[in-house]
């Protein structure tokens, strides 16, 4: 998806969003991946508060403003997953995502918990990353999903932008057998802590990755999504590819704009992974993950409460 301007009207953008939906639709997809906060700027690189900064959550899913999207969804028999700011009824502010079913009922929820940036602004920067000001970090864990008929039962999961990039997103994923993930994210082109030593190209291919390394070490597809170009002089990555089980890219984008991909996702190729070099239950030794070995000056012995 490319560029969404702090200018830009909700129905301006959910008119590109439906055109999306509706090209794909003719493709023959039966789930569509939007991205990160896919209904507006990336708004955590402005230092906003009161309405200025309430406008870009939603009070609920589905609302009068995006009812659009799921009622054409639903009519075309497509599901989908978005990514959005949510504002709960007690107050409390998420970095959220959901997956919605074929008839156009939320399957899930998710609330991303790997919350980069800064609470107070950085001295002298051009843009920020005050997702920790505007965020509470996710409440919902990562939970997956089993899907209906219509989805042959996937078991799906989702994560949303800087999750993708921490091996623990996926492996507690993993664990719970997860044969499908979707990923949205709005991800700089440039350094968003400061400093030169990462550019656009450098952050694209770390994106690209991370997807398909941890696609394959859990034995997943995962369809990873941006929102891409400049945003108010601000660029951000693209990349948007569909990877298979086997850390394969099947179908990526080429533009920084409004684009769709398409392929088709056998759930049978999760098999060989599961069932073999990453069968868990056969070849996982949690005991010594316990472990942290003892390395004078860089980490204290302990002993970690995990699984």
């Amino acid at each position: 998806m490319g560029p969404t301007q702090k200018a830009d009207t909700r129905a301006h953008t959910l008119k590109r969003m439906l055109d999306m939906l509706e090209e794909a639709a003719s493709r023959g997809a039966s789930l569509v991946v939007f991205p990160e906060l896919a209904f507006t700027t990336f708004f955590p690189r402005w230092l906003l508060e009161g309405d200025a900064l309430d406008q870009y959550f939603e009070r609920g899913m589905p609302n009068p403003a995006v009812a659009k999207l799921f009622d054409r969804a639903r009519a075309l028999r497509v599901g989908f997953y978005v990514g959005y700011a949510e504002l709960t009824p007690d107050g409390r502010r998420y970095n959220c995502a959901i997956l919605v079913d074929r008839d156009g009922e939320i399957l899930g929820r998710y609330r991303k918990v790997h919350l980069p940036g800064s609470v107070e602004p950085r001295e002298g920067a051009r843009y920020q990353q005050l997702e920790k000001r505007y965020f509470e970090y996710g409440d919902l864990g990562f939970p997956a999903f089993r899907a209906g008929s219509s989805w042959a039962h996937a078991i799906m999961g989702m994560m949303i932008c800087n999750d993708r990039r921490w091996p623990e997103s996926w492996r507690v994923l993993g664990l719970q057998g997860v044969e499908l993930v979707c990923i949205g994210y709005n991800s700089a082109a440039y350094d968003p802590n400061g400093g030169t030593t990462e550019d656009g190209a450098l952050r694209t291919f770390h994106s690209t990755l991370v997807t398909q390394a941890n696609a394959y070490m859990n034995a997943t597809w995962a369809i990873s999504v941006a929102k891409a170009g400049e945003e108010d002089g601000s660029g951000l990555i693209g990349g948007s590819c569909i990877v298979d089980p086997n850390g394969r890219i099947v179908a990526q984008a080429g533009t920084l704009a409004d684009e769709v991909i398409v392929a088709d996702i056998d759930l049978d190729l999760c098999r060989q992974g599961k069932d073999k070099m990453f069968n868990f239950a056969a070849h996982r030794r949690p005991e010594q993950y316990r472990v942290i070995t003892e390395r004078a000056g860089v980490i204290e012995p302990a002993v970690l409460d995990a699984d």
